[in-house]
């Protein structure tokens, strides 16, 4: 340990600030627990409490999605991630903001699904071995399955035993969020997780064409999922793996319906 200025401690040259939870993701698990009790006790509009619950609850996943991604990279030798901010949990700090915060939220609302956000920037050669990178790109996927397993974990524990059905249904669209963030960010698709944790293993020629590709990734994904065969194969796919896990479907679908509140 060392000192950028007097009382700066300093870890691996990095000002301990640069650890320190910023003030907006801080509000935003402020903002989930007081939705969650809201919900829990039902005060004001129920339907507005689940929406504040759900969106509040995967916003603060997404930053520790992001955040899980840094703090990998920064062990595996990527300092200067942590003077990007990266490490804050703070999403005004992401290198596209409209694609990984906004756009997600729209999707969430629109569709019920948890869409992947692509936004922290890593200097890929800053980090020596394959292995290493792929464990990068698989940082975030692994926190959404975690996730997943903690909400499904929940839901065996307390549903239809204490508390409200709007909670539990909150609960529930919550662990459907994170089980498709989790299938779709392990695609293997250029530019996204799954594609990254396979790109340091290619040929140089599979890797010149799959770093043509990856900016697009977003574009192919939506593109593959307009094709009515291969949504209806994600979708079977992704309804088998929750109803293996015993994610209620009722349950994430009403949720889905409450966090539309502007419907009455």
């Amino acid at each position: 340990m060392g000192y950028d200025r007097p009382g700066e401690p300093l870890v691996l040259g990095v000002p301990r600030a640069a650890f320190r939870p910023s003030p907006i993701f801080l509000a935003l698990v402020a903002l989930f627990v007081v939705s969650g009790v809201m919900t829990w006790h039902g005060y004001g509009n129920v339907r507005f409490d689940v929406f504040l619950f759900a969106v509040s609850g995967w916003l603060v996943s997404l930053c520790l999605h992001e955040y899980a991604h840094a703090v990998v990279a920064y062990r595996a030798g990527d300092r200067d991630i942590a003077h990007r901010g990266y490490l804050t949990l703070n999403p005004l700090k992401y290198t596209n903001p409209l694609l990984s915060i906004v756009l997600p939220v729209v999707v969430v609302l629109l569709g019920g699904i948890g869409l992947p956000g692509g936004a922290v920037w890593v200097d890929r050669h800053a980090i020596p071995g394959r292995l290493r990178h792929t464990l990068v790109s698989l940082a975030g996927p692994a926190t959404n399955v975690l996730f997943t397993l903690v909400l499904v974990a929940a839901l065996w524990l307390g549903y239809g035993n204490v508390g409200p059905l709007q909670f539990w249904a909150g609960v529930g669209l919550l662990a459907f969020l994170q089980l498709t963030a989790s299938v779709l960010n392990l695609l293997p698709v250029p530019g996204l997780d799954g594609g990254n944790m396979i790109q340091p293993w290619l040929g140089p020629q599979y890797r010149r064409m799959y770093d043509l590709f990856a900016p697009y990734g977003f574009i192919l994904l939506f593109a593959l999922l307009w094709s009515p065969r291969i949504n209806g194969w994600f979708f079977g796919a992704l309804f088998s793996v929750a109803d293996f896990l015993g994610l209620p479907p009722q349950l994430y679908a009403l949720g889905f319906e409450l966090i539309r509140f502007w419907r009455g």
